[in-house]
């Protein structure tokens, strides 16, 4: 996969001490080769990246990255922040993906940024078909039939 060919990361020049007296040019290499394989934390819980992907009732999509859905989906239902969704209000979720490492993100988010629409349209109606706001009840109290709608101490 891409995402992992680019979790090495080379450094170009390396003035670490334990280059010096390294003659071989593999094993300078490889000292200086930095590999990310822990997963990043927030809290003492694992982190998420999101990948998603916003609707406004006219047609116009956007596709964005975070760190926090939730939050940043808010942040668009209430034109918080200026630019394109504030402009087109889009603040429809109609699609989103979770990553554990931000370069899988940032790769899948480029990649469907480069797509036409049809292929996005197609994608978000594999999962969402009718093209509701999936997070329209975020944040809401959950009824269930039958339950009285007076507070429960």
């Amino acid at each position: 996969m891409l995402s992992e060919r680019r979790a090495h990361h080379r450094v170009s020049e390396s003035k670490h001490p334990e280059d010096a007296g390294c003659n071989d040019a593999d094993t300078r290499r490889s000292l200086r080769t930095a590999v990310l394989t822990l997963p990043a934390v927030r809290n003492g819980s694992s982190y998420k990246f999101w990948v998603y992907i916003l609707s406004s009732h006219t047609g116009t999509l956007y596709v964005g990255i975070t760190g926090y859905l939730a939050r940043r989906i808010h942040q668009h239902k209430i034109d918080s922040i200026e630019g394109f969704t504030e402009k087109y209000k889009v603040h429809r979720l109609v699609y989103y993906e979770a990553f554990d490492q931000v370069k899988s993100a940032i790769y899948r988010e480029k990649q469907l940024k480069g797509w036409r629409r049809q292929k996005k349209k197609a994608l978000v109606e594999t999962t969402n078909p009718r093209w509701q706001d999936l997070a329209e009840q975020w944040g809401r109290e959950m009824r269930f039939r039958g339950q009285s709608l007076g507070r429960t101490p």
